[in-house]
Parts: C-alpha cells; sequence; structure tokens
C-alpha cells in the first residue's frame, strides 16, 4: 500500500506521628489513629491500552492493537492518536472491495507525520503463518521502501494474499466493522476520493473516563 509520496503514579500517604509515653500524660485520650495510605493508582488495563477506538460518520469502530506483532507501529498509533493527529484526517484513498486508507492530514497521500518530527518506521512484517490481510486487518502504508511507513495506514474490507509479509500489520477491527464498510468510494485505479469522508476523532480506551 504506497502512501503516493514516495512515500500512573503512586501517591505517598502521610506517615503516621507516633508521640512517645514521655510526651503523652496517661491523663490523655489516645491519639487519633493516623489515617491509612493513600493507595497508589491501578495500572492501566492493557487490554483498554491495547484499544483503539475511531468514531466514523457511521458509528464507532473498535480495535485491537497487536503489539506482539509491531510494538514501534502500536507505539506510532497510540502517540499520535493521543496527539489528536488523526482527528479530523480524510479517508483520501479507498478502493471498493480492497481497502480504506487515511492518516495522511493533507489528504493527498504524501503526506504524514514526518512534517512534526516522527521519522519513519522500520518494517515489523509477519509472516503469513502468523497474521495475514483479511478483512479487518489493519496496515501501515509505505512507499516502495519497506522501511518507510510513518502515518498513513489502511483497513482492508476483503482479504488481500499479496500484501502478506510485505506491509505491517499493527490491529484489527473487533467491533464496527459495518461503519467501515460505509466509507465513501474512490473512483479511478488510484482509488482516490472526491470529498472524502473523515476520521471524526481517535482515542485510546484506557483514557476514556470512568463510567
Amino acid at each position: 500500500m504506497s502512501d503516493e509520496a514516495g512515500n500512573p503514579e503512586k501517591v505517598p500517604g502521610e506517615p503516621p506521628i507516633e508521640a512517645t509515653a514521655a510526651e503523652t500524660p496517661a491523663t490523655e485520650a489516645p491519639a487519633a489513629e493516623a489515617a491509612p495510605a493513600a493507595a497508589a493508582p491501578a495500572e492501566p488495563d492493557p487490554k483498554l491500552e491495547n484499544t483503539l477506538i475511531l468514531e466514523l460518520k457511521d458509528g464507532p469502530v473498535t480495535i485491537e492493537l497487536l503489539p506482539d506483532l509491531a510494538p514501534q507501529h502500536v507505539d506510532r498509533i497510540k502517540t499520535l492518536a493521543r496527539a489528536g493527529f488523526y482527528d479530523n484526517t480524510p479517508f483520501h484513498r479507498v478502493i471498493e472491495g480492497f481497502m480504506a486508507q487515511g492518516g495522511d492530514p493533507t489528504g493527498t497521500g504524501t503526506g504524514g507525520a514526518r512534517e512534526q518530527g516522527y521519522e519513519d518506521l522500520p518494517a515489523e512484517f509477519s509472516p503469513p503463518g502468523k497474521a495475514r490481510f483479511v478483512r479487518g486487518t489493519c496496515g501501515m502504508a509505505r512507499t516502495m521502501n519497506p522501511n518507510s511507513a510513518n502515518s498513513q495506514f489502511f483497513i482492508m474490507f476483503a482479504p488481500a494474499a499479496s500484501l502478506d509479509g510485505q506491509y505491517t500489520i499493527w490491529g484489527r477491527v473487533v467491533a464496527g466493522m459495518e461503519a467501515v464498510d460505509k466509507i465513501k468510494r474512490g473512483t479511478g485505479g488510484n482509488g482516490i476520493v472526491q470529498g472524502p469522508d473523515r476520521l471524526i476523532k481517535a482515542r485510546i480506551a484506557a483514557d476514556q473516563p470512568a463510567g
């Protein structure tokens, strides 16, 4: 998938202050029991930390991130989502029966996060026996250079064995694929979309307020 570019802290409690026998007259009431130390916040739920939610015009899409397959790519996706990079970006290249590609704020297919200082990523291709490009698979776009993925990504509408072992797989859709199916298609062989649909907001589930 070318991108067309050639392209939680422990909060200590107050220590209890203990008075010695000499300091406390026998007639005094015993000192009030000190409050217990504040408990440390719970660690983030690993499942929520590795769940990406994309808000699309037709509803939310839930993606399971796969750090075991592509740790650097998953880290990039999470970093950019938390920075708001993907919010309001277009799905600029969408091909019926194949995939929907986004992640380029310029909508030209030549942009990415390089302009914000994010270097390209080394390939983290999965052997076909470990992961394949099937419906709902999320991959990273790149140029002819295998180590050129940056911010652009794509979501598969259908299987494409020709991509197996050639592009990095970083996630898979586990809910909301029907919203992906409704993304506006492009025209022509390259699938460029005129007046494209946009990714309204990307967020990590662990960052959502409780309740």
